[in-house]
């Protein structure tokens, strides 16, 4: 299986909306475990990677943030 590549800031759809109805997620830490967060109510969880592999249904947009280093 293609392992997904995504990076910070990228917004991801995931398998399963959250309760609030969003169904869109920016990804705002990586590493062994992701942390995301709710574009409809700004609410944030770390799940580990290979989960978050799992559940991303696709990408819905690429993040601009090249600038940190």
């Amino acid at each position: 299986m293609e392992r997904k590549q995504f990076e910070l800031g990228d917004v991801v759809q995931m398998k399963k909306p959250h309760p609030c109805g969003t169904n869109a997620w920016k990804v705002i830490r990586m590493g062994m475990d992701v942390r995301i967060k709710c574009t409809g109510c700004d609410h944030s969880a770390m799940i580990p990677r290979l989960e978050f592999e799992r559940k991303l249904k696709k990408i819905l947009s690429r993040g601009t943030d090249k600038t940190q280093s």
